[in-house]
């Protein structure tokens, strides 16, 4: 794969609320995979779930995630970042999940009622395709 530095374009795109699946390991080895939103923090990708949410419990017992961000513009440009999750904190404020919901929606995230978690992934390799194509995989 690549070097786990972005490179600048990856960055650009990673910017935007571009549509995003995250993968992460059920307990009998299976990975499953669900939309996310995201935000891009420096080096790390912070995700936000309710409390409730079994890949939260997925990423506590095995921290190696996978997450793949659709270009909006053109779903055939794709990067997957390949990481682990290396912090997991209750977001009791909910200030990360009001930055995700403004960036994606526009808005404070609406729903209140329901604890919050975030967590915070740091990428192992980059895999590009369409304007981000790399083919040095693993």
């Amino acid at each position: 794969m690549t070097s786990t530095n972005l490179t600048d374009a990856e960055r650009d795109m990673l910017a935007k609320p571009n549509p995003a699946v995250i993968s992460t390991i059920r307990s009998d080895g299976q990975p499953v995979s669900a939309a996310t939103w995201y935000l891009l923090r420096g080096d790390r990708i912070l995700v936000n779930m309710d409390v409730g949410r079994k890949r939260l419990e997925h990423m506590r017992r095995d921290p190696r995630v996978s997450l793949t961000v659709l270009d909006e513009a053109s779903w055939y440009t794709h990067i997957t970042l390949i990481g682990r999750v290396v912090d997991i904190y209750d977001d009791v404020d909910m200030t990360d999940i009001d930055a995700v919901s403004t960036h994606y929606a526009g808005r404070p995230y609406p729903r209140r009622d329901r604890d919050r978690v975030s967590a915070l992934v740091d990428v192992d390799r980059v895999h590009g395709w369409g304007a981000y194509k790399n083919n040095d995989q693993a």
